[in-house]
């Protein structure tokens, strides 16, 4: 059954469940699959690549189910046009993420909802400021980019400063239907998902990468600058990234100022690497999730299970209310 949320109200759709817009993996395809199994599916803009983006969007202009479009915030003031692009695709909404959206105002002169990623009550502030409609509190679970709280304490802190003017969203962690019951419980509107739809049948992702998430225990991801350092492309600060233990990150955890000293020459291996799908030195981009997932099934089905599950347990503790107060 549909789980109605402020979330699912502003944004028209029947599940609170939105797709991470991780870049270059959410593509149309699944973007579509999400948002047509009554989700928000986000395409993954990313820094922004624009014949990429071009392709994608041609795809979605006929797409009638709710959907938005995704953008790294401080990359895509470096280009700004990307964002006409995307507006051009008419999404329900934009998502930015690690940057000031104060700048791109025609996001909402052009009628879009302004969604907006935030790790602190201090961005939260700034996004509110100029004007979010949704807040996305991300704890440091997640994979890929993020900073350092965690999910249970991010979220209720972001939900208490959003005071009901704004739904939040909890990201970081999640895979399942327990994790978006208990962020409802601790006030979120719904829940964003990256690693667990990666593993999913239309994500534009390698085969190995999804089988090695698949495998992959809780335990088995590492947060610091490794992947960024090893690919030449160091985030502002505090910014860091997520991703599976691997054999290149074996190698180089706890001697990242060495491999800072040779990282033209190991740049250029893990480009080399990544272009040939190996992923004993390309990183998979994965959060803590990773121990909750087991297959790689259509997004439909994933849809549907974390729906499910979330509603027998918020049921079940309805109940229990209920035959408390008896």
């Amino acid at each position: 059954m549909p789980i109605a949320t402020p979330l699912t109200s502003l944004l028209g759709i029947r599940h609170p469940i939105l797709l991470a817009p991780m870049d270059m993996l959410a593509g149309a395809r699944l973007t579509m699959a999400v948002s047509d199994a009554g989700g928000f599916g986000i395409l993954g803009g990313g820094y922004g690549d624009r014949g990429w983006l071009e392709q994608e969007t041609a795809k979605l202009r006929s797409f009638r189910s709710p959907f938005g479009i995704g953008f790294i915030t401080w990359s895509l003031a470096r280009r700004a046009d990307l964002l006409d692009i995307a507006l051009a695709a008419r999404p329900r909404a934009i998502m930015l993420s690690f940057g000031d959206p104060a700048p791109f105002a025609p996001i909402r002169d052009a009628g879009a909802r302004l969604i907006c990623q935030v790790q602190s009550e201090d961005m939260a502030k700034q996004a509110l400021d100029a004007g979010a409609d949704i807040l996305i509190a991300q704890g440091t679970e997640a994979g890929g980019h993020g900073a350092s709280r965690t999910t249970i304490d991010i979220v209720p802190a972001i939900v208490d400063l959003a005071a009901g003017r704004v739904p939040v969203v909890a990201a970081g962690g999640i895979a399942d239907g327990r994790g978006l019951a208990a962020m409802m419980m601790l006030g979120a509107s719904g829940v964003l998902l990256g690693t667990r739809f990666y593993a999913s049948v239309e994500a534009d992702g390698a085969e190995e990468a999804k089988r090695r998430i698949c495998a992959a225990k809780s335990g088995e991801t590492v947060r610091g600058i490794l992947f960024d350092l090893s690919r030449n492309n160091v985030w502002p600060a505090p910014y860091t990234g997520r991703c599976l233990v691997n054999d290149h990150a074996r190698r180089w955890m706890g001697r990242e100022v060495e491999l800072l000293q040779q990282v033209n020459a190991v740049a250029a291996d893990y480009a080399a690497a990544k272009a040939a799908g190996n992923f004993d030195v390309a990183a998979v981009i994965a959060g803590e999730a990773v121990g909750l997932i087991h297959d790689i099934p259509p997004a439909a089905e994933i849809v549907e299970r974390i729906v499910t599950e979330a509603d027998q347990i918020l049921l079940g503790r309805r109940n229990s209310a209920i035959a408390a107060q008896a």
